[in-house]
Parts: C-alpha cells; sequence; structure tokens
C-alpha cells in the first residue's frame, strides 16, 4: 500500500498519485508554492483518491476561497467508503474545519493524534499564530502548543517540519534559547522552509536581535517565491525591525513595496492584519510620512464585514477608528457584545473592550483608552495570533498612558512587559 510522508497508509493505487500527494504535503507544511497544484496532480492520477481531495479543500480554505473548498470537502466526503479508519478521521476533522466548526474539529483532532501521532497535516492545524490553538479563545494556548508538541515528538524525531514547529511553540510560550536552537536546526534541515524561517523572525524579534533578523530576512526572502503564502508577512517582520532600530523610513519603503493590499500576494488575513498593525504602529510612534487608511479600508471592509473573529475584529476596529467610520466600529462592537451574552465568543469580553480602546483613542480620548485598554493586556492573549503580533497593544496602552500624563501606569507595565 502507498504511504504518505511519514509511513502513514494511504488509499490509493497509484504511485503516482502518492508521489504528488507527498510531495505537495511538503509544500504545504513549509507554506511554500504549489501545493494546491500538487494535490490537483495527486488527483488526476487517481480521482478516487479522497485525501488529495481535503487536503485540496484544506489549501483553497486557507486561500479564502470558501465556495470551492466546502465543494471539494463533499467531494471527498462522497469518497469515505473507500478508506480506512484513520483516513476517514482525518477527512472529517478537515471537513469539520471546513464547514466552520473550528471547535469540534480540535477535539477531534486532539483525540485522533492520540491515536495515530503522526498524522502532521492534522497536528498542524492546532499549531501556528492562526491555528486552531491560537484562535480557540484560550489564554494558555501558547503553553497548550508546547504541550502537545512535547507529547508528540518521539514520533518525529528527526523531522524537518515538526522541529521547526517546535520551535515556534517554545518561542512563543517565552523559552527562546531553546526555540531558537530548534528553528536553527529545522531551517539546517530544510532551507526552504517558510514556517521555519517565520519562526526564526520570530525568535530574533522576542530577543531583540533586529540586526540578526534582518540579515536572515534579507538572505531568505530571495528564494522564496514572491507567492508563497508568508512571502508577504515575512516581509512584515522585516518592517518592524526597521522600526526596531528607529529605521521608520525603510519600514515605509517596505509597506509600499510589500504589504500594501494593493500589491500584497497573501491570504486576506495577512493582507489585512499586516498592513494594519504596520500602519497602527506608526499612527501610535507618531511617525511622519504615514500612509492614508483609505486604500486599506477600501479592501478590509467588504473582507471582514461581521464581528466574530477576535483577531481579525481588532484590526478592523483600528481601520474603522481610523477612517472615521463610527458607526461601522460601534456596529462591530455590539455584534461582538451580542456574541458575548450569546456565548459565541470564547475569547470573551476582552475583544470588545479592545476595540472600545482603540476606538478612543484615535479619538484622542486617552484616558479613556487607557481605562478600557490597561485592565485588560492580561487577556490579550486569548484574540490569538503571535506575541509579535498583540505587542501593539501594549505599545498603545503605553502610549495612552504617556498622552494622558499618567507615567507611572506607562513605567507599570513596561516593568512587566521587560519581566515577560
Amino acid at each position: 500500500m502507498e504511504q504518505d510522508r511519514l509511513g502513514l497508509a494511504l488509499s490509493t493505487g497509484s504511485a503516482e498519485a502518492a508521489a504528488a500527494y507527498r510531495h505537495a504535503s511538503e509544500l504545504l507544511l513549509s507554506a511554500w508554492p504549489g501545493a494546491l497544484e500538487g494535490f490537483e496532480a495527486a488527483i488526476a492520477a487517481d480521482p478516487g483518491f479522497a485525501l488529495a481531495h481535503i487536503a485540496r479543500a484544506r489549501v483553497l480554505q486557507m486561500q479564502g476561497r470558501m465556495a470551492e473548498a466546502r465543494a471539494g470537502a463533499a467531494a471527498a466526503e462522497a469518497l469515505a467508503p473507500r478508506i480506512t479508519a484513520r483516513e476517514d478521521a482525518h477527512l472529517r476533522i478537515l471537513a469539520q474545519l471546513i464547514g466552520g466548526d473550528a471547535p469540534g474539529a480540535t477535539r477531534a483532532a486532539e483525540a485522533h493524534l492520540a491515536v495515530h501521532p503522526r498524522d502532521s497535516l492534522i497536528l498542524a492545524l492546532l499549531l501556528g499564530a492562526f491555528g486552531l490553538y491560537a484562535f480557540s479563545g484560550r489564554a494558555d494556548h501558547d503553553a497548550a502548543r508546547v504541550a502537545i508538541c512535547r507529547q508528540l515528538a518521539p514520533h518525529y524525531a528527526g523531522d524537518w517540519w515538526f522541529t521547526g514547529y517546535l520551535g515556534w511553540s517554545l518561542t512563543e510560550a517565552g523559552e527562546r534559547d531553546e526555540g531558537l536552537a530548534h528553528t536553527e536546526h529545522a531551517l539546517a534541515l530544510r532551507p526552504r522552509n517558510a514556517n521555519a524561517a517565520h519562526a526564526l523572525a520570530h525568535a530574533r524579534f522576542d530577543r531583540g536581535e533586529a540586526a540578526a533578523g534582518e540579515q536572515f530576512i534579507a538572505g531568505f526572502l530571495p528564494i522564496y517565491p514572491r507567492e508563497g503564502a508568508l512571502n508577504c508577512h515575512i516581509s512584515w517582520h522585516q518592517a518592524l525591525f526597521a522600526l526596531d532600530r528607529g529605521d521608520v523610513p525603510a519600514a515605509l519603503a517596505l509597506y509600499e513595496s510589500r504589504l500594501r493590499p494593493e500589491i500584497s500576494t497573501a491570504p486576506a488575513l495577512n493582507t489585512m492584519t499586516d498592513a494594519v498593525s504596520l500602519l497602527w504602529r506608526l499612527e501610535v510612534m507618531g511617525a511622519p510620512g504615514r500612509p492614508g487608511w483609505g486604500e486599506v479600508a477600501s479592501y478590509a471592509a467588504p473582507r471582514f464585514p461581521a464581528p466574530g473573529l477576535p483577531f481579525a475584529d481588532l484590526h478592523m476596529a483600528m481601520v474603522e477608528a481610523m477612517g472615521g467610520a463610527d458607526s461601522a466600529l460601534a456596529d462591530r462592537v455590539q455584534g461582538l457584545e451580542r456574541l458575548l451574552a450569546e456565548g459565541r465568543l470564547p475569547a470573551g469580553p476582552v475583544v470588545p473592550a479592545l476595540c472600545r480602546g482603540i476606538g478612543a483613542f484615535a479619538a484622542g480620548r486617552y484616558d479613556e483608552a487607557v481605562d478600557l485598554l490597561v485592565p485588560m493586556l492580561p487577556e490579550v492573549v486569548r484574540i490569538g495570533g503571535s506575541g509579535a503580533q498583540r505587542d501593539m497593544v501594549l505599545d498603545t496602552a503605553i502610549a495612552a498612558c504617556l498622552r494622558a500624563g499618567r507615567e507611572t501606569a506607562a513605567q507599570a507595565i513596561l516593568r512587566r512587559r521587560l519581566m515577560s
């Protein structure tokens, strides 16, 4: 019987289809272009290959092509009677996620991995800044990633993908030396691994090593195709390093050449959040020559009109506040509070509070912004994303304190930051 990249059985009689599936899986796990085409090649070689169909659907979902993703999931489910129990569980977890049941997919993935720990495409769902753990609303999602990685590590000895995600998980959980060591080892095992490159950017940022981070990115981006899912986001990290050393013109140049929605090649959520968070950081800094918000608002408003994804909602609050869309921001906050009252906002009250605080800051009501943002700082982790992405909330709270003349509060936040 044919096998996947780690030796799990595949229900296809075509060696060509299995080889295409393995190759596409590695491209997907390394965030390298070509995964969609690879899964389509596997389907062309064996139209009855259910796991290739569901993997293709997952890639389409990641690209925001939801109608196609749902159709692909339905095609995969129609083939389920032909596959093994392991493959059937794998397929149904992905179908659950594509269908919008993230909590159900999380529970099913954890149960599945207890029996099939080497099913790396399922483990990958739980990990990452936009993974199921990160977007679960849990305050301990950083620790949860480390826990499952440590639990499953004996099953992935020497695996380049797992080593990279172990490193990233450790870095995000504050275990920076060990995280960096694993991340560098992952890149040595497979240099063309954008997920590990992204993890290294985080490790350097969290360690305050801007020069080393910029040097690495400058060497990596030329080998990473522009259409790679993380290409623009790694450029965003490059812009953060520029800001860290006070080079606002370099950050602005990266925004204009790599991050503007008009030219970004990233999925919609990355495109919106990267552009917004960089512009917001420039606003908080009071940096000169800041680009306008109109282009970002035109891109974001039709793609993220309704509340419900906290990480997106925080960024949309910035778009709406800076674009003068006060009624849209009020509607978003009311929608979030309605979801909270209905028990459908796992991240809890931090989300509407942050959105209100952002609105107050943008309007120059700094005392109000302090009162809204500072009490919520311990809960910001619940919105998901990475620590580097969430840092802008802390920076906003500090700026609000300083502009409100509350230096003691700003100093207290800084002390907590230095101790973390």
